[in-house]
């Protein structure tokens, strides 16, 4: 899988460096009990399923009393995060993204992501007894059997097919009205990213692809996915939409997008928002 002739720009939401992992520190657990004592520490405030955001969109942080999770140093200061509960329907929380910082996106994806993963794997997968948390939350193990478990990553492929200068957008009931976006889907086991791009559109759309490539990738911490950006060129325009995953797919041409993507009252379709990587597919798309 080739990259694209144009980069996307820098700016994938939730892709930044975020702060220092310090993967080293993970399995000294005395060093990070005294770094949890150290009068910089701080933990994250969470509210509603999220970490809480100030009024400038900013990650919140108060005294240390629960670092499950050891998420790095900034600096000289140690961050850690509790194992907050979940909040509901995830989908209802994406409106708070609009107003993340940027610079505090990968933060917040590592953060929501290892939570989630330990709310959802308190047993051992091997012989089912409980598990606990060690490597400053960044494994799993089982007191019984002794295996330990990783935080896992699903890839998910979200792509474009171009035919003709118009590029394939669709849209699933859940959408708020009019938003369309690229299509996407799981990567099978025992399946390339080549594959899972063809498979999935022609599944979805009914169109054959060739010309597959690699674009960028986004974090998608919701609760734990790996987007896998990418362009394919469509070998037909005719669709067979499935519509058990799909309400409706359509061929957009270069000025619809743009409308789209500047906001203009009259376009055609409502753009994915700017958080979600198929934005800055299209953004990619428009530039070539």
């Amino acid at each position: 899988m080739q990259n694209g002739n144009r980069d996307l720009p820098p700016e994938i939401f939730f892709a930044g460096p975020g702060i220092d992992r310090a993967d080293a520190l993970r399995g000294q657990p005395d060093r990070l009990e005294a770094l949890a004592r150290s009068p910089q520490a701080r933990q994250l405030e969470w509210a509603d399923g999220l970490p809480r955001l100030d009024g400038e969109g900013r990650l919140c942080w108060e005294q240390v009393t629960d670092p499950a999770l050891f998420l790095g140093l900034d600096g000289d200061r140690p961050c850690f995060s509790p194992v907050a509960a979940g909040g509901g329907d995830v989908r209802a929380q994406f409106g708070a993204l609009a107003h993340l910082s940027a610079s505090e996106a990968p933060l917040l994806a590592a953060a929501v992501s290892l939570a989630s993963w330990h709310r959802r794997h308190r047993f051992c997968a091997n012989c089912g007894a409980s598990s606990a948390i060690v490597r400053g939350g960044w494994s799993r193990q089982c007191g019984a059997c002794g295996a330990e478990h990783y935080p896992r990553v699903d890839p998910v492929v979200i792509m474009l097919a171009e035919y003709d200068g118009r590029v394939l957008l669709g849209r699933q009931p859940r959408f708020p009205p009019r938003r369309y976006s690229a299509l996407a889907g799981f990567v099978e086991v025992g399946e390339s990213l080549e594959a899972a791009v063809a498979r999935e559109l022609h599944e979805e759309a009914g169109v054959r692809v060739h010309g597959v490539r690699y674009v960028a990738s986004q974090p998608w911490p919701f609760p734990s996915s790996l987007m896998i950006a990418c362009h394919a060129l469509s070998e037909q325009d005719a669709l067979t939409i499935d519509e058990t995953e799909l309400e409706d797919a359509r061929w957009f041409t270069r000025a619809e997008v743009e409308a789209a993507m500047a906001g203009a009252p009259d376009a055609s379709f409502l753009a994915p928002p700017p958080y979600a990587i198929a934005h800055s597919l299209l953004a990619y798309w428009l530039a070539a």
